[in-house]
């Protein structure tokens, strides 16, 4: 039961930290595109839904060097279907990244900031859950509760 207790705390606090690192590298890599001030035209290959309502869009567009880029993006507006031409923003370079989310820094670092802080809360609480069990707990790895700090339970 005591491995229970540590482990599950330990993995949550370890995804939590993991989502979080995926939350500034997603901020870098579309801040990077809209920085970059590389824009083309792309066409939309198709659309499917994605997890909770929102749409998964396939785009394609020739870059600025000759070759054919496609990518996917979520969260695009229903208003774009298979067929509809859109501004991609885009990096140069061996790896691209493209997206075809306007320009929005206030509304991206609110949400940014918001998420980092709610998985940050989620590790903290772990961490505490983990330190007060590791008190609790007595010197044979069991909880001992009701025992006066004078008596003791060594035979």
């Amino acid at each position: 039961m005591d491995v229970i207790l540590c482990v599950v705390p330990g993995l949550v606090m370890a995804l939590a930290v993991r989502m979080a690192c995926r939350v500034v590298r997603c901020w870098w890599r579309i801040r990077g595109a809209w920085d970059s001030g590389l824009t083309v035209e792309a066409r939309c290959l198709g659309s499917y839904p994605a997890g909770w309502g929102g749409l998964h869009h396939v785009y394609e567009f020739i870059a600025h060097d000759g070759r054919v880029i496609r990518f996917e993006e979520d969260g695009g507006p229903a208003t774009t279907t298979e067929g509809d031409y859109v501004i991609v923003r885009y990096t140069g370079g061996r790896r691209v990244v493209a997206t075809t989310q306007a320009p929005s820094r206030a509304r991206r670092a609110m949400t940014a900031v918001g998420l980092l802080a709610f998985l940050g809360v989620v590790a903290l609480f772990c961490a505490g859950f983990l330190t007060a069990y590791g008190q609790a707990s007595g010197p044979y790895g069991d909880l001992v509760s009701g025992v006066d700090r004078g008596t003791s339970v060594a035979p």
